[in-house]
């Protein structure tokens, strides 16, 4: 049955209203309702906020290095430290790592840019922040709930957002009711926040629906891939920062480690790939895998266990990507518009102070008596925040590496170190991006086959056993949240163009080709999917949507 059907034959949907709906319970959403209760709190006045998350609690899909930036932290709780946050352990020490395939250089700390130095931060789980983030907020006021897919989103008669509507509950793979069915429900508010993280679902299309990146270069995205260790004691180097270059990434392929120390004995580490790559051969978890065989990085992690597991799409893109963040009834925030610096390799303090400056913008329009209108007033204020300075500044950033690893490194280098040396803050020229990543990729016969290693069990691992470590779970009687446009194109096209790249750039062995009654097919393993959008991104026919699944699936992270 389709959603139409299900509504005639059991609807009308129930209905609540608010005055702001947020959809997604990460970073950017939480410190949106945060601030729109503190503004409540001061001002003496009232404002009815519900964070729809689409994780079993907040924190549960989170994802990322993490280096933290206190600076937006600080400005939405400035006595944080006092409230128990956990940013426990400070950076101790940076390196920033040249790798040959057997070798390493280290770069002069006096020549390291501006954009890799990490005095001030704290080397953090963001998972955990998050969870925090979700007390205080509850605390405040606001109401959270997990579990809870925003699935579709609902207009009023002149066009502007209304709400969204939670997908519903209970139905089976043939995509009838079950036993267990729910209707899902409408939230409807005077103005709706997206805040879903990269490639957000529903941010997607209202990017496409209201048009807001046109004029804008494409989004850039790239996959980071981490794991979760605990090390022995004597190997530990609490708040040690490591961020490689160089090996295994060609010349051509964009792409980087990371390595940071936590409190605990615990290390957390992973690989990024730009998913503008254009060998169909290369795979990112692979490449993540033989990355830690690196000497370097080995002595750091060999004799431990690894704890966890993960993959997430970032924004890339930077300042030239950012689509206009305002439409009708509604705002983006954190990665669902990409505020992400990939200079710095951070982004939870461009969400959240995003997150901020859309708060602020949307309680001046509710004590006005607004609503469903464009806020004006937060994009303004953006351009006169320091995130946007430091977006600024890196704006250059993915587009000189487009150019190949040596003169993105050497630009950067120029940009972010010389520059700022001789009185220059930002680079007097911009660079432009006219191709999406999807179009990059190469045909088979075009490109070097890559032989990998195989896994040996201790220091790497094959696919299914680390999405096992991911606590990834799906119940197993839903539709596929991984849709076709045309079922013929994987094989037709992707399958006899490009060798099946789906089978190697997901992280979590969701896609695969399987021979059947003589024939070649795509074999969809939805139940291993860990949300990480990569497929949704990068398949190059743009064949393949990720929708909701059902409310509560996916991986449920620890500590990560």
């Amino acid at each position: 049955m389709t959603n139409e059907e299900i509504l005639a034959q059991f609807g009308p949907r129930e209905a609540m209203e608010y005055d702001a709906v947020v959809v997604g319970g990460g970073p950017g959403g939480l410190s949106t309702a945060i601030r729109l209760k503190q503004l409540a709190a001061e001002k003496g006045t009232d404002v009815s906020v519900v964070v729809l998350e689409k994780g079993g609690e907040p924190g549960a899909h989170i994802l990322s290095g993490a280096v933290m930036d206190p600076i937006a932290l600080n400005e939405l709780f400035p006595n944080w430290k006092e409230m128990g946050a956990p940013l426990n352990q400070a950076v101790t020490g940076d390196e920033v790592l040249f790798l040959s395939e057997t070798g390493a250089k280290k770069t002069p700390n006096f020549f390291v840019p501006d954009c890799f130095h990490n005095d001030g931060n704290y080397v953090i789980s963001l998972g955990l922040l998050t969870k925090w983030l979700g007390e205080q907020a509850e605390a405040l006021g606001v109401e959270i709930f997990p579990g809870f897919t925003a699935a579709e989103v609902l207009y009023n008669e002149d066009g502007s957002v209304k709400g969204v509507a939670t997908g519903n509950m209970g139905v089976g793979k043939d995509g009838e009711p079950a036993d267990s069915f729910q209707l899902g429900m409408e939230l409807h508010a005077k103005y709706t926040v997206f805040a879903e993280g990269a490639r957000g679902h529903l941010g997607k299309q209202i990017i496409a629906k209201y048009k807001l990146d046109e004029g804008k270069d494409p989004q850039s995205y790239a996959l980071g891939i981490k794991e979760l260790w605990e090390v022995p004691a004597e190997q530990a180097q609490p708040g040690l920062v490591v961020h490689t270059a160089g090996w295994p990434m060609d010349n051509s392929t964009y792409g980087g480690g990371f390595l940071y120390h936590l409190e605990g004995s615990k290390v957390t580490l992973g690989f990024v790939t730009g998913l503008d790559y254009q060998n169909t051969w290369l795979s990112p978890f692979e490449e993540m895998q033989r990355w830690k065989t690196h000497p370097a990085i080995r002595k750091h992690i060999e004799g431990g266990k690894r704890i966890g597991y993960g993959a997430r799409a970032i924004t890339a893109g930077g300042l030239l990507s950012l689509p206009k963040t305002i439409f009708p009834g509604g705002v983006l925030v954190g990665c669902d518009a990409g505020y992400l610096n990939a200079s710095r390799i951070k982004g939870s303090h461009a969400a959240i102070k995003s997150g901020m400056l859309a708060a602020d913008a949307l309680y001046d329009a509710l004590v006005a008596g607004r609503s469903h209108d464009e806020l004006a007033a937060y994009p303004l204020a953006f351009a006169q925040s320091w995130l946007h300075e430091e977006l600024h500044k890196s704006r250059n950033f993915k587009q000189w590496f487009k150019k190949g690893n040596l003169v993105g490194a050497l630009m950067t280098g120029i940009e972010q170190w010389f520059l700022p040396k001789i009185g220059i803050k930002t680079p007097p020229w911009t660079l432009h991006r006219k191709e999406a990543d999807h179009t990059r990729l190469k045909p088979a016969a075009e490109c070097t086959p890559i032989a990998y290693p195989k896994p040996d069990g201790k220091l790497t691992f094959d696919r299914l056993s680390s999405v096992f470590i991911s606590n990834t779970n799906h119940a197993e009687d839903q539709p596929a949240h991984l849709t076709l446009k045309d079922a013929s194109v994987p094989v037709r096209i992707n399958l006899a163009k490009f060798a099946g790249p789906e089978s190697r750039y997901c992280p979590a062995g969701v896609y695969e080709f399987v021979q059947k009654d003589g024939a070649d097919q795509l074999v969809i393993n939805a139940q291993n999917c860990v949300h990480c959008k990569t497929c949704d991104i990068k398949d190059p026919t743009q064949n393949i949507v990720w929708v909701t699944p059902e409310g509560g699936g996916g991986p449920t992270y620890s500590g990560m």
